[in-house]
């Protein structure tokens, strides 16, 4: 090998090093990238965003920001990169959100937290008692809503303004689960057996939940998690027939048949990330493939949410004060010792 070769070779090896050092040493946010968060407005969704943006600002020197809006108009700036992560995406839920996957534009990272539920409830004092507030079980048996048209269980939830029925606390109308729970009470026959009231709103929906549940009533209703009630209070979902494609399908639409029932889908959520910002931020990748907020953590955190009246950027802040046993393996050794110092 020539002199003026071996030069050469050396001079690109160099070259070569130097670019692999930048590469390493850069990042999306060393770059002066904004990293924007979809500004989620219902509990859950505002909490985990809180606790990501502080971990990305404080852990790895980002600059953050969270962007309001419903989900439709977030979804789809996730989709043009005018917001990079959507931190709470319900799987298959969205039109808006399966278009932009199936154009390449965005995709699903880690799971935000697993074995999210929603379904028909009742206190499990109904079922178990509750020696501690004098609470006899008032129907031990109750597993299932094919129990439900038993003239003493329909009895058991008796409609103040209609006491010939029971009451079926649905969703306030105009949310999607109060057109499915109105269609499977048609489809399990209970139509005729129980008024379907509908709240006027969310907090009536809780406000009505939390009334029961201290007073010990019985109380059927739909509800789903994560969410402050399922943290303070103790609920039973009643089984459904098996989920399938073809009962959801008729279940689901406005004009479709009532003949059988099911239980709702199973539900996967997990963070929403613009695909050429994945691209970009390996290193914020690698933090949102770890982070699965535990269930219970999260039902626990919205309940002391709502317990002390505190938005979601105290209640964020008191879960890495907290819980750095649960969010210290979603980052790197360097990131947690700056995030624990940001807190003192």
């Amino acid at each position: 090998m020539s002199l003026t070769r071996i030069k050469l070779t050396g001079l690109a090896a160099i070259m070569m090093l130097g670019a692999s050092t930048t590469g390493a040493s850069a990042s999306y946010c060393s770059d002066g990238n904004t990293v924007k968060f979809a500004g989620i407005s219902w509990e859950s969704g505002a909490f985990i965003t809180q606790v990501m943006m502080k971990i990305l600002e404080k852990g790895y020197d980002c600059q953050v920001d969270a962007i309001p809006g419903n989900s439709i108009t977030l979804e789809q700036a996730t989709a043009n990169n005018d917001i990079q992560i959507f931190a709470e995406e319900w799987l298959g839920r969205s039109d808006i959100w399966n278009k932009a996957v199936d154009q390449g534009k965005v995709k699903a990272i880690g799971a935000t937290f697993v074995g999210a539920s929603e379904g028909w409830f009742v206190p499990d004092y109904v079922i178990k008692g509750d020696e501690k507030r004098g609470i006899e079980p008032m129907a031990p048996d109750l597993k299932s809503v094919s129990q439900l048209s038993d003239p003493k269980i329909v009895e058991l939830f008796t409609d103040p303004e209609e006491p010939s029925k029971g009451r079926f606390l649905n969703c306030p109308s105009g949310w999607t689960c109060e057109g499915i729970s109105s269609a499977k009470l048609e489809a399990y026959q209970l139509d005729a057996h129980y008024v379907n009231f509908r709240p006027g709103t969310g907090t009536a929906l809780d406000a009505a939940i939390k009334s029961a549940y201290l007073q010990g009533d019985p109380i059927l209703f739909y509800y789903w998690s994560p969410t402050a009630m399922m943290g303070k209070f103790n609920l039973i979902q009643l089984d459904e027939p098996a989920y399938s494609d073809a009962c959801w399908e008729e279940i689901s639409k406005s004009d479709g048949k009532r003949e059988q029932g099911c239980a709702f889908p199973s539900v996967d959520v997990a963070y929403g990330v613009n695909s050429g910002f994945a691209e970009e931020a390996p290193e914020i990748i690698s933090v949102l493939e770890k982070a699965t907020f535990p269930l219970d953590e999260v039902n626990g955190s919205l309940a002391y949410m709502s317990d002390n009246s505190v938005d979601a950027d105290v209640v964020a802040e008191e879960f890495l004060k907290t819980k750095a046993d649960v969010w210290g393996p979603w980052v790197t050794d360097e990131a947690k010792a700056k995030i624990e110092e940001s807190l003192k």
